[in-house]
């Protein structure tokens, strides 16, 4: 079973070989990825490292958590599944409204019940279009 760990407060400048380095130190079975921006490609001071065993997790996080590394502390723990953080920290870009501030959007698509008496909302508008044209229209003798 692999477990993803969250490595946090990496220096801006950091060479890949040597955190590699850091973690081979601990123990085999250890794959680190840094997080780089989008638009300029430098690192965003944290990535995810994937661990082969759970025992293997606890003593990198033991041995490594709080150590210095080119002038930073890092910070590792086992990381959070995206769908556990709450719903208002899930959209980080800038500007984007809190997902309780967004407009909730309940259109209704498919009905197994449909009620005889009422359209199909899927085509209302059509058969709005349907009955003007039909009450538009003279009948020629």
């Amino acid at each position: 079973m692999s477990v993803r760990l969250y490595v946090g407060n990496l220096p801006q400048s950091f060479d890949a070989k040597e955190l590699e380095a850091l973690f081979t130190s601990v123990g085999e079975g250890v794959r680190f990825k840094a997080v780089n921006d989008r638009d300029t490609g430098a690192s965003r001071g944290f990535g995810f490292a994937n661990v082969d065993s759970q025992a293997l997790a606890e003593t990198v996080i033991e041995q490594l958590n709080g150590r210095d590394f080119g002038g930073s502390t890092l910070r590792i723990e086992i990381s959070e599944r995206r769908d556990a953080r709450s719903a208002a920290t899930t959209d980080r870009r800038p500007g984007a409204a809190p997902a309780a501030a967004r407009k909730a959007n309940n259109k209704v698509v498919h009905a197994d019940n449909v009620d005889s008496e009422s359209p199909d909302p899927r085509w209302a508008g059509e058969l709005s279009k349907l009955k003007a044209l039909l009450a538009n229209q003279t009948v020629g003798v």
